[in-house]
């Protein structure tokens, strides 16, 4: 029944994100180039490992190994020597896939602008890659319908270090951004059952997967986005609709890492790296705290994790601008939070809550109904999820509990 569900859910995501014409950074994207739209099943060779990052101008490779950020080798995935992978202090939740980060400027490219607040200005020639993936669980990793069992680390941190074992893990997608002169361009590339190579998938996929948490086993459909789709997230301004990186800002990105050398500043490094440029000192630098870190108050765990999975959208300048819901770290606690606000249009997506926080009252807000169900049509984020955070679920819900206030006056 799942795999029929998720052809279903497949042919869906490929009608709405290549059909939304109104779209300009997805039609953007799915204009680009329309002999390259679906990957094709007899791939070339992917390129030898060791022959140094590489900046595609124009054009989609076919292939993930084309612009040789990554490569596999002895049954590992490297990152290039000259490639710097990043984590941040707080990840948007994917159906508790871990991810590595990889960011890369071409010899001789400008170092970003700082900035305190948005993302940094990166040059053209940058490319940002995410790789998605997964612990393998004890056992059996396929199940016995086919479905690939995945599991997530303890504490659901992404990995730094400079390569994974495949033997441990399971690739499942790996995104590139690339800043080129006509602006960012957003690449999904899927790995295939042999962990050999990642092929350009611009149709998107669909995985059926089952998700092992100690005995509990809970079958859900992976969904690698398509090219529109991405757009549809990394489309951060609505009036230009253009499309740009989320997560590398300095809030996020300020944190200690360790790379081999000793744990140091994580924006440091990337200064001497020549990444970043203008670093102020670094106690002037905002930090957000990371959202499951029990040593922060509630209130800042919780903020951490509206703004890194909710605010690329609801911001003023957003995809989601109309709802009146802003979710940036900056909003003050009141209506433009949500507390005590009616939702602009009702339906489904309310759960028969009348306001998004009832203070006090996590069960009769709307923000506890969206991230609880599955639902297509109502849950939040809209995309990149087919299971329940309930970590997440149980952080927004202590925080609306411990709010103060009576929406009734």
């Amino acid at each position: 029944m799942l795999q029929a569900l998720a052809t279903l859910l497949l042919a869906a995501a490929i009608l709405i994100g290549c059909g939304n014409s109104s779209d300009p950074a997805g039609q953007q994207q799915a204009d680009a180039d329309p002999a390259e739209s679906v990957a094709t099943t007899n791939a070339p060779e992917p390129s030898p490992p060791g022959v140094g990052p590489i900046f595609v101008d124009e054009g989609n490779p076919e292939l993930l190994s084309d612009w040789a950020q990554l490569s596999i080798e002895n049954n590992q995935l490297v990152v290039d020597d000259a490639v710097t992978p990043y984590t941040l202090n707080s990840a948007l939740f994917s159906d508790h896939a871990s991810k590595l980060r990889t960011i890369w400027l071409p010899e001789g490219a400008d170092a970003a602008d700082y900035d305190n607040d948005d993302v940094f200005s990166f040059p053209v020639g940058t490319v940002i890659t995410k790789t998605f993936y997964y612990l393998l669980p004890d056992g059996d990793p396929a199940a016995s319908n086919g479905e690939r069992r995945v599991t997530s680390s303890p504490d659901g941190s992404s990995d730094i270090d400079r390569m994974l074992d495949l033997s441990l893990v399971r690739l499942v997608e790996t995104r590139v951004l690339a800043h080129r002169a006509s602006g960012w361009v957003a690449l999904p590339y899927v790995w295939d059952d042999e962990q050999t190579h990642a092929t350009l998938s611009r149709t998107g996929d669909l995985q059926p997967m089952v998700f092992v948490d100690g005995v509990e086993e809970t079958p859900f459909p992976y969904v690698v986005p398509n090219v529109n789709q991405c757009a549809g997230c990394h489309a951060t301004n609505h009036t230009t609709g253009l499309i740009r990186p989320i997560g590398p800002k300095a809030r996020h990105l300020n944190t200690d890492i360790d790379l081999g050398d000793g744990a140091s500043s994580q924006l440091v490094q990337w200064s001497n790296l020549g990444l970043v440029t203008g670093l102020p000192e670094l106690a002037d630098i905002p930090r957000s705290v990371v959202w499951n870190d029990d040593t922060a108050s509630v209130a800042e765990r919780a903020r951490a994790y509206l703004d890194i999975n909710c605010a690329h959208c609801h911001n003023e300048n957003g995809p989601a601008d109309t709802s009146g819901l802003f979710l940036e770290p900056t909003t003050e606690v009141g209506p433009r939070l949500g507390v005590c606000k009616p939702p602009v249009a009702a339906g489904t997506g309310t759960g028969d809550r009348r306001v998004g926080i009832s203070p006090g009252h996590p069960e009769d807000s709307i923000f506890v109904f969206r991230m609880t169900t599955t639902d297509p049509g109502a849950m939040m984020p809209e995309l990149g999820r087919g299971l329940i955070h309930q970590d997440g679920v149980d952080i927004i819900s202590e925080w609306i509990a411990s709010l103060e206030g009576d929406c009734a006056n």
